[in-house]
């Protein structure tokens, strides 16, 4: 049906005029908001393991995403993150690498990525034991330490790095797109070191709760657990280690 503007009453003339430009402007909005697009493995359905539990009260990959950045962009966590926690955070980290390097995980020639690093308090850390090819990434970039990136869908190329460390799996609305992000993105032979909580106590921004290491040996289907150890590990009190198979 078309509107003839200029039959139509004088007084009705400014409101139909505003009501076409507000309608107009709406379009023009919702073409350029960002949608955060679902790679296909992270939306597919999958029977979980026993002892691994997916929160639920997400109606979108959007909601979910939107509730992390509400954790991720306050101003006064960042503060702190930046500030008073950072050197006591890095010096921590530094001793979990450090241990590593022991433990013949991590040299000092090791490419090595940070899932989910914040404002990159980990990625300092391996810079610090001299691991200098360190990078982060965490839907917020923190540069130069961490780079814009979804652990959902890792913008790197497959075979990558030596090792990677996440202490952030709870976090994971699609835990097996999570695992199969890292064993892409691995190098044969590469290492996975993840640390966790199985005592359940995690926080509301958290997506999932583990209940035992079971879950991710059957999640990591190309790698093979290698060492399993208790920590103290800012409320997580698990270090599992995975190394990527050799084909």
């Amino acid at each position: 049906m078309q509107i003839n503007f200029q039959k139509l009453p004088l007084a009705l003339k400014p409101f139909i005029l505003s009501l076409f430009l507000s309608l107009s402007f709406l379009a023009f909005l919702s073409l350029q908001t960002p949608r955060h697009s679902l790679h296909k493995t992270t939306a597919k359905s999958t029977v979980l393991p026993s002892n691994l539990r997916i929160r639920p009260g997400y109606s979108s990959y959007d909601a979910y995403i939107e509730h992390q950045l509400n954790k991720t962009l306050n101003p006064k966590l960042r503060q702190i993150w930046t500030t008073r926690d950072w050197n006591r955070k890095v010096r921590v980290f530094s001793e979990f690498f450090e241990n590593l390097k022991v433990r013949c995980f991590l040299s000092n020639d090791s490419k090595s990525l940070c899932v989910g690093a914040r404002v990159g308090q980990e990625v300092a850390a391996l810079k610090r034991v001299g691991v200098n090819d360190s990078v982060g990434i965490d839907l917020v970039p923190y540069p130069p330490l961490v780079i814009k990136g979804d652990f959902h869908h890792q913008p790197f190329d497959d075979n990558i790095f030596d090792l990677e460390f996440s202490n952030v799996f709870d976090h994971a609305l699609y835990p097996w797109t999570f695992v199969g992000e890292i064993e892409r993105t691995l190098k044969p032979g590469g290492i996975c070191v993840l640390h966790v909580s199985l005592s359940g106590r995690t926080d509301k921004y958290s997506a999932n709760d583990l209940y035992s290491v079971g879950p991710l040996k059957e999640l990591f289907k190309v790698s093979e657990l290698v060492e399993m150890r208790r920590i103290d590990g800012f409320g997580l009190d698990t270090e599992v280690v995975f190394r990527k198979k050799k084909k």
